[in-house]
């Protein structure tokens, strides 16, 4: 399909200094999951019980065609265990869904399906789970369904997705979706080369996307994927969230990543942290398009609000790639899943304290 691009974006104030990052030892308490998986679309619920981890969606320690996943996985309040709770509804097994939590309920969107003969297809489908009640609710499908996307949460009630991959091609459309209207509609699209497996947060008003990877059309026609170095900052308009003031930010520390985990810190100023990821773009199995395995990074970065700075924050304590969100959950950050050095699935889940 056609996309429509926008040009024209002034940079933003460039990289500050930074300390050398340290590493962050990980904390004891919360439980691996019932099995290993990676590229699940993860959330934070908060209620008035406390916090609600879900695992939705994914793939398998198989990485074949057979492997993407339905299963959903619950942490409630209190709890030392993962349950496992109902398949996600909608066409069996995929994985590159996204979830979000909007008023104490998390929306699962979309995500992609795998042939045997390796074709992939972009899956509509949205759905409201309640963790009280364990129940899945049937919501208005993406006019454009979409996988790798970014998905954000602006005044706990509207979810932007930007960008993404369909079917055949990424685009540079952000859907615009209002849970309580149930409706669809197209904010300012994204101004960057269209992308899928980037990564980004929100703060109040002001989100930031990093990275991911692009098509290359070569002399010959024949496309290939690259990596993305590109960032932006974009601000929604409090009197019409359709409409978002983008612009250009200069590139972040280190190398440009694919399939990071990042969230929005509201503390501080606010900041929106990116952590892991792998620098070789990589299908489904952890392989990169050009044949060569890619490895994971350990490297946490940010690109703090109240300065307009990118910072080096810190390194995980053991690279991870292939992940769908970061979470922020009593003043630390979870990663959940994913995958480790060589490309294996893991089912540990990784808690690292907030501020570094």
């Amino acid at each position: 399909m056609s996309t429509l691009l926008v040009t024209g974006c002034r940079p933003a104030v460039g990289p500050g200094p930074s300390d050398p990052p340290r590493l962050l030892p990980a904390q004891p308490g919360l439980p691996a999951l019932p099995m290993a998986v990676t590229n699940n679309a993860v959330v934070a619920v908060p209620t008035a019980a406390g916090t609600h981890l879900l695992s939705f969606l994914g793939l398998g320690a198989g990485k074949t065609w057979r492997d993407p996943l339905s299963a959903g996985f619950h942490l409630a309040p209190g709890q030392t265990t993962w349950r496992p709770i109902a398949d996600v509804p909608g066409p069996a097994g995929r994985l590159a869904g996204a979830a979000v939590a909007v008023a104490g309920v998390a929306y699962v969107f979309g995500g992609y399906t795998v042939a045997e003969d390796g074709s992939e297809r972009s899956v509509e489908s949205v759905h409201a789970y309640d963790p009280a009640s364990g129940r899945y609710q049937v919501r208005a499908p993406m006019p454009i369904p979409v996988d790798d996307a970014v998905a954000l949460v602006y005044a706990d009630r509207y979810v932007y997705l930007v960008s993404g991959w369909h079917d055949l091609g990424n685009v540079n459309l952000v859907q615009l979706y209002d849970t309580r209207a149930d409706t669809w509609t197209q904010a300012t699209p994204f101004p960057g080369t269209p992308v899928f497996g980037h990564a980004g947060g929100i703060v109040a008003d002001t989100m930031v996307i990093a990275d991911g990877v692009r098509i290359e059309v070569g002399a010959s026609g024949r496309r290939s994927f690259a990596i993305s170095g590109e960032a932006y900052i974009g601000r929604v308009d409090e009197a019409d969230p359709r409409r978002i003031e983008w612009h250009r930010l200069p590139p972040h520390p280190g190398r440009p990543r694919y399939r990071m985990a990042a969230t929005g810190v509201a503390g501080g100023g606010g900041t929106v942290v990116f952590a892991g990821g792998a620098d070789n773009p990589y299908n489904y199995d952890g392989v990169g398009y050009d044949g060569v395995p890619a490895e994971p990074s350990d490297r946490i970065f940010g690109y703090a609000l109240a300065d307009g700075r990118w910072r080096e924050l810190a390194r995980l304590p053991v690279a991870s790639m292939d992940h769908r969100g970061l979470l922020e959950v009593d003043g630390h950050l979870v990663l959940v899943g994913g995958m480790r050095a060589g490309q294996a699935v893991t089912a540990e889940v990784v808690s690292l304290p907030w501020p570094p």
